[in-house]
């Protein structure tokens, strides 16, 4: 059998969407776009950069929804990077705190844990 990554979409729920957007635009260097409305509901959502026809990458978007909160949540999403000490130093100046500093896991490279501006947890990984 082939092992393939199984995650396709993620969405991080947020209470201020626009704060949402500059916080991981100003971190991360990227520019999210608006997703236009699929469902009946009040719903906002902004999309990270993606390429829809790769296989087994992962793409998502910062959603703003009734009835959906942030903050507190049990999942955490953990965003590439070739050096998560690059992100780690823009994340103070967008409004985040910085939970674990760049850390090693051996073979498997290494992590960074923050919270931001919407109260949610995230990480960020690298392999240098």
């Amino acid at each position: 059998m082939k092992i393939v990554n199984p995650v396709v979409w993620f969405e991080i729920y947020v209470e201020d969407l626009k704060r949402a957007v500059e916080f991981y635009e100003k971190v991360f260097q990227i520019k999210l776009s608006e997703l236009p409305n699929p469902t009946a509901e009040e719903i906002q959502m902004m999309a990270f950069p993606a390429d829809m026809e790769s296989k087994n990458a992962a793409s998502g978007a910062l959603i703003k929804m009734e009835g959906f909160k942030a903050g507190n949540n049990s999942t955490i999403v953990y965003f590439a990077s070739q050096d998560c000490s690059v992100e780690e130093a823009r994340i103070k100046g967008a409004g985040g705190i910085v939970y674990k500093s760049k850390t090693s896991l051996g073979d498997y490279g290494f992590m960074v844990l923050a919270n931001y501006t919407e109260g949610n947890m995230f990480g960020i990984h690298s392999m240098a």
